[in-house]
């Protein structure tokens, strides 16, 4: 079969070169949870490693081995284990490759609920440090002794902080770290973490990569950039076979099997069929998120608006550079004398809703909703003033888009 390049011609075209019998378009739906085999020998292999099969759907599944390849195709990998959510997803490959006594440095600019994972871990004894990457110089001071992995997300949610994506991914392969990035925000469309030498790549794939919100999912990508002959926490009984595949073995085996988590095969299903116009979908709400940010960027009413697309915000080169293009997630700061909520009351064609990266624009205000449990102090630290709103740019028409919120802004 011809080889293709481009993108969406390669996920597109993924499922049927998979070797489905009878030629199906799209990966089958497998529901069966056991799966048989003619000699106990046959699946004492599949046991053991010695033999690629199937045991236990808790594990994995046709379906969900053909979304896996997908995202490893995607993200230019060596491979990928899938979950039921982002969350599972992350906590998945900190349990599995963190232990008691070990220090990780991550951004202080985190989605909510990633951020009260790492303080999770901290309860059982993994020491983690929370520090500006968008300053290089401030993850390599947090360096100590026992500091094995650096944990950051591309462009943070809902501040639109980027992190010195290179400079870390260098000084962590000059120190033999784990340079663990977050690609959600961005997608492997928009941005491939393995160019800033990330060996390990986390996707939320309720987001961007299925795009319609109907289907949780998260998964966990190894890149092959990372030596895993090097790091100290690998078990003895997973240094076998492919060096690269180690880490991915160890999340499967103590993360996947023995906390569950399982993505199902119906929830794969979606997400592959979803992850097909990606690029498309992409496209037209980056657009969307630019051209609404500059909207929000010369109104009266609005204080500031935080979005990399725009020259003034202080990562915008890193952008410029790194990105493909600037996102469809930005926030902005009403003047103080305006209520957020009037605002998004008066904009009917934008979903109060907390979700990211749907087909739909989205927004709720920061401090009253997501942040609302970190209290106003921890907030000021990390700029969600009282006034922040996060929109998820969707793929409506740009000029309904831009009148909805002009007519918005125009009512307070």
């Amino acid at each position: 079969m011809t080889e293709v390049k481009g993108f969406t011609s390669r996920i597109v075209h993924h499922d049927r070169r998979q070797g489905f019998t009878d030629g199906p378009v799209h990966a089958p739906i497998y529901n069966s949870v056991p799966y048989g085999y003619e000699t106990t020998e046959g699946l004492i292999d599949v046991f053991q490693g010695n033999a690629v099969g199937h045991a236990y759907a808790r594990q994995s599944t046709p379906t969900i081995d053909s979304l896996q390849s997908m995202i490893t195709q995607a993200e230019q990998a060596v491979g990928t284990i899938v979950f039921a959510t982002g969350m599972a997803a992350l906590s998945a490959a900190f349990f599995a490759l963190l232990k008691q006594g070990d220090h990780l440095i991550a951004s202080k600019y985190l989605f909510g609920n990633t951020h009260s994972l790492l303080t999770t871990l901290e309860n059982f004894g993994i020491e983690v440090s929370f520090v500006d990457t968008t300053d290089a110089e401030q993850v390599k001071q947090a360096k100590r002794d026992n500091t094995l992995m650096v944990f950051a997300e591309t462009i943070a949610n809902p501040g639109t902080q980027i992190a010195d994506l290179a400079a870390i991914g260098d000084w962590c392969e000059a120190q033999g770290l784990v340079f663990f990035v977050d690609n959600t925000i961005t997608s492997p469309y928009l941005f491939n973490p393995k160019t800033v030498k990330a060996g390990l790549v986390m996707n939320s794939l309720s987001k961007y990569f299925s795009g319609h919100g109907t289907v949780l999912g998260g998964a966990i990508t190894d890149t092959g950039f990372y030596d895993w002959q090097e790091y100290p926490n690998i078990f003895t009984s997973y240094r076998k076979g492919d060096t690269k595949k180690w880490a991915l073995t160890q999340v499967k085996k103590k993360a996947l099997r023995d906390m569950g988590g399982t993505l199902s095969s119906d929830g794969a299903y979606q997400i592959a069929v979803g992850a097909e116009t990606m690029a498309l979908r992409m496209d037209r709400a980056c657009s969307n998120a630019l051209a609404l940010a500059n909207l929000l960027n010369t109104h009266d009413k609005v204080a500031k608006v935080y979005y990399p697309g725009l020259a003034e915000h202080p990562q915008h080169d890193q952008a410029k550079q790194w990105f493909k293009h600037f996102g469809a997630i930005l926030s902005f700061d009403l003047q103080p004398k305006y209520d957020s909520a009037t605002l998004l009351n008066n904009i009917d064609l934008v979903i109060n809703a907390t979700h990211l990266g749907d087909n739909r624009t989205l927004a709720l205000p920061m401090a009253s909703t997501i942040f609302y449990e970190m209290g106003p102090q921890n907030r000021q630290q990390f700029g969600i003033g009282d006034q922040m709103i996060r929109v998820s740019v969707g793929i409506e028409d740009c000029d309904d888009l831009i009148a909805a919120f002009q007519a918005g802004l125009d009512k307070l």
